[in-house]
């Protein structure tokens, strides 16, 4: 676990400074909006999508910098979901990461206006050409659709519209796994996945690759809902138990702490054996796996 924990911290600095480049400088006009951006972005998190990203990338064979524009533009994507996701009119969170969240620094106007600039911003880096070295315009294209579809209707967006349809609502194993499926595991799907993508993975490699991302994203989701009920507010940096007040759809509730866990295990169990095509390549993915059911905060 070591291992992992200073491959986590690595690769987290690696970008988090490619961040720092690509994001719009808080100095331009107007500044209150790349100030809200910025703050977001920097207010810490484990990078855990655009590392799963980039780890996929190099067990097919690439170099991480090769695909850190489109790691950053996850990162960015993902951050704009938090935004919104804490304002008033969904889960109304007063702290993010241990910070107030952006509505409280910023206001909802801005804070709205912050996510879709993140938004669209992640686009704006993933389709500069300059980004791109050796990497087809075909390949790119398919990549911006595997982001697009993911964090649209039919992913992130439809499983937050679900997730807040069933607050105080009786919730079937279906509709919940169709929440954690959507709302968070089709983004970190995509990453992995794009990851192989633009890493040059051959088809076979890009499906063992789809099926450990479609399981971790699973895994993950499960980890949040158990970590809201027995996590540590301070590690956390946010308010807990929130999702038992407002009678949200988690495995917790519906399943029960000790059968959710033994998701959890069994999703990334399901994860780490679709990597045995990739042998020794998918060694840092199989620890990430590790690391997302053992993780405290």
């Amino acid at each position: 676990m070591v291992a992992i924990e200073r491959y986590l911290q690595e690769q987290k600095a690696l970008v988090d400074a490619a961040l720092a480049r690509f994001l719009p400088p808080e100095e331009n006009y107007p500044p209150v909006i790349f100030q809200a951006m910025r703050y977001s972005v920097f207010a810490g998190g484990k990078r855990v999508r655009p590392i799963l990203a980039l780890a996929a990338a190099e067990s097919v064979g690439a170099m991480p910098e090769d695909v850190l524009p489109m790691a950053c533009a996850l990162e960015c994507l993902h951050t704009y979901s938090l935004i919104h996701d804490d304002l008033p009119a969904m889960d109304n969170d007063d702290y993010r990461r241990g910070r107030l969240t952006n509505h409280k620094m910023f206001g909802e106007a801005n804070a709205i206006l912050a996510g879709d600039a993140l938004l669209t911003f992640a686009f704006e880096l993933m389709t500069d050409a300059r980004h791109w070295r050796g990497v087809s315009p075909a390949r790119v294209l398919g990549v911006v659709y595997e982001i697009a579809y993911a964090g649209g209707a039919f992913g992130l967006v439809g499983g937050q519209v679900v997730d807040l349809q069933m607050e105080r609502q009786a919730v079937d194993l279906p509709t919940l796994q169709y929440i954690h499926s959507h709302k968070t595991g089709a983004l970190i799907r995509a990453c992995v996945r794009c990851g192989a993508l633009v890493g040059g993975g051959s088809p076979a490699e890009v499906e063992a690759l789809t099926a450990y991302g479609t399981h971790i994203g699973l895994a993950f989701q499960i980890m949040d809902d158990i970590l809201d009920v027995r996590g540590d507010e301070q590690r956390m940096g946010k308010g807990l138990r929130k999702d038992d007040a407002r009678q949200k759809a988690t495995y917790p509730r519906l399943l029960g702490l000790a059968e959710s866990e033994a998701r959890a295990q069994s999703a990334a169990a399901a994860g780490m054996a679709a990597l045995e095509p990739l042998g020794e390549r998918g060694a840092l993915l199989h620890a990430l796996a590790q690391f997302i059911i053992s993780r405290d905060s």
